[in-house]
């Protein structure tokens, strides 16, 4: 059950509407009333009302919802008994009021229009009153058994959607190369960072970043086919900051280990490059090297693989020497690789300066 109510200044229209046939049920009660019809209520009313000529809105609109599943257990004679209860714990004792029951909807309801001005010329104190007339509702019926409204909209919001099938074996399948991936080149640097998002559009995973009105990323999203994850979905590790410390270099003392690393896994994506021709291209298609007609092709390959790895060691140790201590999606922009290769340019057009000034 659920109770409403409001302080209003049309008194006549509200008891023309909850008489109305077509949606008069039940007339359950007419309190310190003498009239039965709305015209000689509402002029019955009036005569109390105009005693107190500063107060506007001098009559009150209550309506009371039952629960479908206890329309059966509450005859005509139950639905008075909790029209007066309620009338009483509302504090209308000494106020005019008339209840009705609708049957224009699925759900039986009960109407109260009350006179805000009681017999003794008090104004009725409306303060809250939507509030008290849902509190005396929910105390009715824990008393009564019946079902209280807001403990099924509190069970209704805590309830889970039901999950999709299919949805769910799709976000164990991209968080199980999330994570496979993550380890794999996790601590690495920026170039870590970079085959991970290389790998990842490899499996048909992609992340977008999430933005807020002002323009700054809030969050990561992941795509894979129809399909699409918040972070949070995928694991507490891919959320936009979080992702970015898992691919930190912890300190100098693992600097060995980690270019070393790095220069494996630029390597063998080299060597992976030059047997397909297809796919992601970690350096820019612009910049990449076009092998010449079969003569010189695999010493072309060579070069191509020395140049990719020179590019990504540079980037490790600029990160190592802080420049990149933080692998930060919104600085470096969103090609890594691009960003290498014009590091590169610049140290070897650094070099030649160097040259020329010797000699």
């Amino acid at each position: 059950m659920i109770g409403k109510c409001k302080a209003i200044a049309h008194g006549s229209t509200a008891l023309d509407y909850i008489f109305r046939e077509g949606k008069l049920g039940s007339r359950l009660a007419f309190h310190n009333l003498c009239s039965r019809e709305p015209k000689t209520i509402y002029e019955e009313m009036k005569v109390v009302s105009d005693y107190n000529t500063r107060c506007r809105n001098k009559f009150l609109r209550i309506e009371i919802g039952i629960a479908p599943q206890d329309e059966k257990r509450l005859p005509v004679s139950e639905l008075m008994r909790i029209a007066h209860l309620f009338a009483k714990r509302m504090g209308l004792d000494n106020h005019q009021w008339v209840a009705v029951t609708h049957k224009d909807t699925d759900n039986r309801h009960i109407h109260i229009i009350a006179n805000r001005i009681s017999l003794y010329g008090e104004v009725y104190d409306t303060t809250f009153v939507s509030n008290r007339a849902a509190k005396v509702a929910e105390e009715i019926s824990r008393e009564k058994g019946l079902t209280i409204a807001k403990e099924v909209k509190a069970k209704k919001q805590h309830q889970e959607p039901k999950a999709s099938p299919i949805r769910e074996q799709t976000k164990q399948q991209v968080q199980q190369i999330c994570y496979a991936l993550l380890d794999k080149y996790k601590g690495t640097g920026i170039t870590g960072h970079s085959m991970f998002l290389y790998e990842l559009n490899k499996n048909g995973i992609t992340i977008e970043r999430m933005k807020n009105k002002q323009g700054k990323v809030y969050g990561l999203k992941f795509s894979y086919g129809e399909h699409t994850f918040k972070a949070s979905e995928i694991g507490r590790e891919f959320g936009y900051r979080s992702l970015q410390k898992n691919f930190e270099i912890a300190n100098k003392a693992q600097t060995k280990d980690t270019m070393i690393k790095t220069h494996t896994m630029v390597h063998e994506l080299a060597k992976s490059k030059a047997q397909s021709n297809t796919g992601y291209q970690l350096v820019p298609p612009s910049r990449s090297y076009i092998p010449p007609a079969k003569a010189n092709e695999s010493s072309s390959i060579a070069q191509a693989v020395g140049n990719v790895a020179s590019t990504a060691l540079n980037a490790a140790e600029e990160m190592i020497s802080g420049v990149g201590g933080l692998i930060n999606p919104q600085t470096h922009g969103d090609d890594y690789a691009e960003t290498a290769w014009q590091h590169k340019l610049r140290n070897q057009a650094k070099k030649k300066k160097k040259r020329g000034r010797s000699i």
